[in-house]
């Protein structure tokens, strides 16, 4: 079933929305235009995940090369700093680690997610 979150104008980029349907919290992320859901419980020890900060991925190349990606597409636990890629929902250091994501639709300016789709 798909749920109508908010209109885009209500959720502008650089902000974020914490909803709760069918007794999930679901966290919305406008990341310069795009929009993505993320589950908001942390799968390390179920902290609040959509209510940390968001961050660039920090990439490197050798010892002191550190360069930043993806501006605001990661998120960080706020108990225990573990963190999250908005797109994908995998963890950015452990592989077998991930948190639901769904899928993000704008339907005449609504943005409309369906929990029973996936990403």
């Amino acid at each position: 079933m798909k749920h109508v979150i908010a209109t885009t104008t209500e959720l502008p980029p650089g902000t974020r929305k914490i909803v709760k349907i069918e007794n999930r919290e679901i966290g919305i992320f406008n990341v310069k235009g795009e929009f993505f859901a993320i589950r908001n419980i942390c799968p390390h020890r179920t902290g609040p995940l959509c209510k940390g900060r968001t961050r660039p991925l920090v990439v490197s190349n050798g010892v002191l090369d550190i360069g930043f990606e993806r501006e605001d597409e990661i998120i960080k636990c706020p108990w225990h700093q573990w963190e999250f890629d908005l797109r994908t929902g995998n963890s950015i250091t452990d592989d077998d680690l991930r948190v639901r994501t769904y899928p993000v639709q704008i339907e005449n300016e609504n943005i409309v997610i369906d929990l029973n789709t996936r990403n």
